[in-house]
């Protein structure tokens, strides 16, 4: 992009947010891009994705993928789809894919929001980054914030959201006189930056150095929302969370969810938490009685197989009908003891005479059989290909130590 010739471009952005159309006049053309005079396009940048919308000019009509700031010289770059551009000079209409412009400054204003929140919470919660490429936003902070420091930021939002307006305002200010204002994220901007303000003027909630595009009211960005938090690298703490109608969607189709779910279980969603709690504790009630059957049941089988003195080792040889027996029939074996089961393709070794290694009388046999497995001196496990010879194969070896 060659911007050097061209005036900065004016930000209607900046000056007037929710203008969503706007007239302007081609100053420069190249490679399927195009600077206007002034446009209300917002560039990406800061977290915020760029604008998209299209840019007509009487029945011409092109559709505008992205939008780029050559911070430089201040131009604003448009990347139009079609190839046959409009000509320097050409007096074009600009129009925002306004749902998206919307979505965008509800996350943007809602990131402010929250951050400021968290902040006073504990002023040890920085923010180090900030996304807001999809509905799904994150904060990234210092300070090791927690789930009740979250349920904390919320609270404060409501009360705040509900307490009056909390107007939107910005002002460009020389970097030498920032410290006057109380940002709440240092910036190395210098030159004059702008500033963008929620609240009262003289004492507002929020004051961060920001070129991004934000609601005229920040109570417009209500609910926003905590959806979950997450350890992540250089010891940060990530916030994922969500502003605005994409907060208010996502919880009236969790709040759908949840009554279904609760009409399933015969109950109401306020009760769903106490139902699901007794369905875990009975569930942990019927794996214990499981595991005790299981046990039993393993005992059994093992009692019933018949004993083969082998030299001075004690062999039995199971061949059982479920792999998750397979466990409990390893253990407990008396002392010149080796067991060897077989359950479909699962199969193992245990031993407690000496001189015999289940490890390695195990993968002896599978060599033959087919198969991996591997394990200890007294017990090891494994899946077997050719399960109709593994009991036979491990008889064998062990007549054969």
């Amino acid at each position: 992009m060659t911007s050097s010739a061209l005036p900065p471009t004016l930000r209607l952005d900046h000056h007037e947010p929710l203008a969503l159309t706007f007239t302007a006049q081609v100053l420069a053309v190249q490679e399927g891009l195009v600077a206007l005079d002034r446009s209300a396009f917002y560039p990406q940048g800061g977290g915020q994705n760029a604008d998209t919308g299209w840019l007509s000019a009487g029945e011409q009509r092109w559709a505008v993928a992205d939008t780029a700031l050559d911070k430089g010289t201040g131009v604003v770059w448009h990347t139009l789809s079609e190839n046959d551009l409009p000509a320097v000079g050409t007096q074009v209409t600009g129009e925002l894919d306004a749902p998206r412009r919307l979505r965008q400054m509800a996350r943007h204003t809602g990131e402010h929001l929250l951050a400021q929140a968290f902040y006073q919470v504990n002023p040890a919660f920085e923010v180090a980054a900030v996304g807001m490429r999809g509905p799904d936003c994150t904060l990234d902070l210092r300070g090791s914030p927690n789930v009740k420091d979250a349920q904390a930021a919320e609270a404060l939002l409501r009360e705040l959201l509900v307490a009056g307006p909390l107007p939107l305002h910005t002002r460009l200010v020389p970097h030498t006189d920032l410290a006057a204002y109380g940002l709440r994220r240092e910036t190395t901007l210098t030159g004059d930056v702008r500033l963008v303000m929620f609240g009262d003027e003289q004492a507002p909630f929020d004051v961060s150095a920001c070129a991004g595009c934000h609601l005229p009211l920040g109570n417009l960005a209500a609910p926003i929302t905590v959806l979950g938090m997450e350890r992540i690298k250089a010891g940060l703490t990530r916030v994922t969370f969500r502003t605005g109608p994409e907060a208010a969607e996502y919880l009236g189709q969790v709040y759908r969810d949840t009554r279904a779910l609760a009409q399933s279980f015969s109950t109401s969603p306020e009760g769903l938490t106490g139902r699901v709690e007794a369905l875990r504790a009975e569930r942990s009630t019927l794996a214990a009685e499981n595991t005790a059957l299981r046990e039993a049941l393993a005992g059994a089988l093992v009692q019933a197989s018949p004993l083969r003195e082998v030299g001075k080792v004690t062999l039995r040889l199971l061949n059982l009908p479920d792999a998750a027996l397979l466990a409990p029939a390893l253990s407990d074996l008396e002392m010149g003891e080796v067991r060897a089961a077989v359950a479909g393709s699962r199969c193992g070794v245990a031993s407690a005479a000496e001189g015999v290694n289940a490890s390695e009388v195990l993968r002896s046999a599978l060599e033959t059989c087919g198969g991996r497995g591997g394990g200890h001196a007294t017990l090891a496990q494994g899946q077997v290909e050719r399960s109709e010879d593994f009991l036979d194969l491990i008889a064998r070896r062990i007549g054969e130590a």
